[in-house]
């Protein structure tokens, strides 16, 4: 059935708006601070296909997976999938992410027949393991980072199955908590599929379906356009993760981008063999990044659906980092390495379409995992969040400072929400100084969040990256400054942690967190003097760094430029970057 311009439009922005809806109910009825106050959510609807249709502006990681979470979790569920039914997994081997995150599927039925599927993905707290919040930086395998459920009928013709659900809570540290999360991503589902329903009653469920695979033919054709509009050839790029949380061993993601005509491969042939430690991307993840790049180095206008990505082939070779085999840990997989693989999509890419590719954003999540036993209440307490860090700067534009960076979209967490939920007083929440990589356009300052431990004792777990090997800068433009992650103890002792590991706090220890700043694009030295000013006045840029990375001299009295001196500083920088070319 052919669908006029006028309608197909009204249709394919009320299901992106579904989508969204269903977003907001889920955050509004969620109970951990993760989901309501940071958003660690997202939401898509189906066609009967099981293809993508439409997506709300969630986070990128869940969104990029969620393709390959409905179509092997409907897969290996054996069962019939019946009216008010739902399906819930986290098995990252099924789901694409890690065990923190939930999915839950429900088929939409008009009249008997399957109109589309509805489904969300949230991130939980805590789902067991042995550390709170279930991200152990040095797990070494599946097992240890908590339940695993395979994909089971959690909701049964309305109902929640009462002995699985007290199978899951039997097994996670916050079980009220959990079933609060669980019970609104029900109710996102459930809204999801009524305003569905309202669809089909007002176009029918033919008109429907034709709109669907309408908008998805649309969005081929778009995104053929974009790729056939990049030159032919083979462009290669690596990066590294700075260790496994096992070994100090870097490990290496490498790329070769394939351009022929209006298609697009991507092959990771290369890439070192699956790990120890808990860096291993599923391949779902590693299909997000992929996903998420492309729509950033195209037109991020063209309704995102299966048509966007049917130009694409990916070449994953099983065993990999990138596609580990069961039972590998991969708990940072889709935290860590998903954005190592951002950064050097991104780098190949600067070789393709420089002109809309940025440096290296802080390339890490920097996820903080901390619980306990309350001593009031004898009853386990868990606290997760990620932090911002720089983006990259761009050609001609700064990076954002202190901002979540590609593959997560998730808020900030109000300090405020923090304090009055767990037994933690902040200290200092600020941009970072120098952080932020010199260049033409600067990159984006990282954070320095630090606060105090009130409770008895609590188990810390950080995963993070680049601590040792910085974000890197574009056509001159110098890295981001790493991150840094202390602990202050309260006898005064100040111990440097790693970027992967689990320790034990004490009350009164003080955790300082410095997140990495974004790369810098372009050379420093022909940055406009009064934009560096304007920094060094905001706060971002020190007067020493002004001289050094910049070339621009100011008055530390009158804070003014001396222009001419900024000249003559600049041609002897100049002069020593041709010398040491040269060399």
């Amino acid at each position: 059935m052919k669908v006029d311009p006028v309608t197909l439009e009204v249709v394919r922005g009320a299901l992106t708006y579904i989508a969204e809806e269903m977003g907001i109910a889920l955050r509004n009825s969620a109970y951990s601070p993760n989901i309501k106050e940071r958003m660690d959510h997202s939401c898509a609807i189906f066609d009967p296909k099981r293809r993508l249709v439409a997506q709300a502006e969630h986070i990128p990681v869940h969104l990029g997976s969620m393709s390959y979470a409905v179509k092997m979790g409907l897969e290996h569920f054996r069962e019939a999938l019946g009216d008010g039914d739902m399906i819930l997994f986290n098995d990252p081997y099924y789901s694409g992410t890690h065990l923190p995150d939930m999915t839950l599927i429900a088929p939409v039925y008009h009249e008997g027949e399957l109109v589309a599927y509805v489904a969300n993905k949230a991130h939980h707290s805590d789902v067991g393991g042995k550390t709170p919040g279930s991200l152990a930086g040095d797990a070494t395998e599946l097992f240890q980072e908590g339940i695993i459920i395979p994909p089971v009928k959690f909701v049964k013709a309305g109902e929640i199955d009462g002995e699985l659900a007290e199978l899951i809570l039997s097994n996670v540290r916050t079980p009220k908590i959990t079933m609060g999360d669980l019970r609104a991503q029900i109710a996102a589902n459930n809204l999801g599929a009524r305003r569905i329903l309202e669809l089909v009653e007002k176009y029918g469920v033919k008109r429907l379906h034709s709109a669907m695979e309408a908008v998805m033919d649309y969005s081929e054709r778009r995104m053929r356009a974009e790729i056939g509009r990049m030159p032919e050839g083979s462009y290669e790029a690596e990066d590294y993760l700075e260790d496994t949380g096992v070994s100090d061993e870097p490990v290496k993601i490498k790329v070769k981008i394939t351009i022929k005509g209006t298609n697009i491969t991507f092959d990771y042939t290369g890439t070192d063999p699956q790990v120890e430690g808990p860096v291993n991307a599923p391949l779902g993840v590693t299909i997000s990044g992929i996903y998420f790049t492309l729509i950033c180095v195209t037109d991020p206008t063209i309704p995102i659906n299966d048509g966007c990505y049917r130009p694409v082939s990916v070449i994953v070779p099983e065993g990999c980092l990138l596609n580990p085999r069961r039972p590998a840990p991969v708990a940072g997989g889709n935290v860590e390495t998903s954005q190592r693989n951002v950064d050097v999509l991104l780098r190949a890419f600067a070789k393709i379409v420089p002109e809309r590719v940025c440096a290296a954003g802080q390339g890490t999540m920097n996820n903080i995992s901390v619980g306990g036993i309350d001593p009031e209440t004898g009853k386990p307490w868990t606290f997760y969040e990620t932090i911002a860090g720089g983006y990259g700067a761009r050609l001609g534009m700064d990076g954002v400072d202190g901002i979540h960076v590609h593959m997560t979209n998730t808020m900030n967490t109000p300090i405020e929400t923090i304090e009055s939920y767990y037994p933690i007083r902040f200290l200092r929440y600020c941009l970072r100084r120098d952080s932020g990589g010199p260049g033409k356009w600067r990159g984006g300052c990282g954070i320095e969040r630090s606060w105090m431990l009130l409770a008895p004792s609590a188990t810390l777990s950080i995963l993070a990256e680049r601590s040792k090997i910085p974000p890197w800068g574009l056509f001159g433009g110098k890295p981001g400054a790493p991150g840094e992650y202390l602990l202050i103890k309260s006898s005064g002792e100040t111990i440097r942690l790693r970027s992967k590991c689990t320790v034990r706090m004490e009350r009164g220890d003080i955790l300082v967190i410095r997140t990495p700043g974004g790369g810098g694009y372009g050379n420093p030295l022909e940055r406009d003097p009064k934009l560096v000013l304007r920094d060094v006045l905001d706060g971002l840029v020190s007067l020493d760094s002004a001289r050094r990375d910049y070339g621009v001299v100011i008055d530390p009295e009158t804070m003014e430029l001396d222009l001419e001196a900024t000249r003559k500083l600049r041609e002897n920088l100049s002069a020593s970057e041709r010398q040491m070319e040269g060399l």
